[in-house]
């Protein structure tokens, strides 16, 4: 799933490319993939690109006084092409769910796809970001300015939650997703399954400077990497995520997995848990 580094990657990766170019046509593929009606989405055709927003996972390419909204979800990507097929897109089992053709410079544009059986990718129009539901309830951004070690402290009070799931819940921080969350904490030596409100204030602090050196650092690697390259330049850079059965790039120790119904964790047992091994509970309510 992409999360905050990589849509802040696409939303530069686009601000150069779209600023003052006039739509051509806009056409969905999958018939999931439009939630609003009102504006319809032709309404975007002959407009010029004004601006590249991002609210946490949700990118915004703005348009005078409309906006194309997408979440790219689980399995979605954009991908930009400097010229798009010449015959019309066709409706289909592929993964190809909405075509966005420039009118200059003539072929260009990009497609957003969606590969996998569940169709969760999202483009909204509307005439203000956070008329989308998922935009008016996110929390504050990791990376804004407002984004203090006080504020970030008052979001982990009272939370009865565990870690990783209060650092996933977008409605508490915009933009960490399972990858992050799990670097995060490696990053802070904690454990996933640790309770949120039961850190004292220096374990708040030091959880405060790992989400942000390691969003920070993760968005200076995207920084210039093209859009198709993305997905390849983040798993590069994750020490924990992805990476069970392997060496720990700080102590050495096993990374180990959790596994969940539909995802998965993993962390470092030397660092994150004492030495102890976690229960991996299959069925655990950890990511709902």
């Amino acid at each position: 799933m992409p999360e905050l580094p990589e849509v802040e990657a696409l939303r530069a990766f686009l601000a150069g490319r779209l600023d003052g170019r006039r739509i051509a046509r806009v056409q969905p593929v999958a018939i999931s993939v439009l939630k609003t009606y009102e504006p319809p989405l032709d309404s975007l055709e002959g407009r010029a690109f004004t601006g590249v927003s991002r609210y946490g996972k949700f990118l915004a390419l703005e348009a005078g006084e409309l906006q194309l909204v997408t979440h790219l979800a689980r399995a979605g990507w954009l991908r930009w092409q400097d010229s798009l097929p010449s015959t019309p897109p066709r409706p289909g089992k592929g993964p190809l769910a909405l075509r966005l053709r420039l009118a200059e410079p003539e072929g260009a544009g990009f497609d957003l796809t969606e590969a996998g059986t569940q169709k969760r990718l999202a483009v909204y129009v509307v005439r203000d970001p956070h008329d989308v539901p998922g935009i008016a309830r996110l929390g504050p951004d990791p990376l804004g300015d407002g984004f203090s070690a006080e504020l970030f402290r008052g979001l982990l009070r009272g939370e009865r939650r565990r870690l990783k799931g209060v650092l996933r819940d977008q409605r508490v921080i915009a933009g960490i997703g399972n990858a992050y969350s799990d670097e995060i904490l490696h990053a802070a030596r904690m454990s996933p399954f640790k309770i949120a409100d039961t850190l004292s204030e220096e374990q708040a602090d030091a959880l405060y400077e790992a989400v942000g050196t390691t969003l920070r650092d993760a968005v200076e690697r995207s920084h210039g990497v093209a859009a198709g390259r993305l997905k390849a330049e983040k798993k590069s850079g994750l020490r924990v995520h992805g990476r069970t059965g392997e060496a720990c790039p700080v102590c050495g120790d096993t990374v180990r997995e959790v596994s969940f119904s539909d995802s998965s964790l993993q962390y470092c047992p030397t660092c994150q848990t004492g030495g102890k091994p976690l229960a991996d509970r299959r069925l655990s309510r950890l990511l709902k």
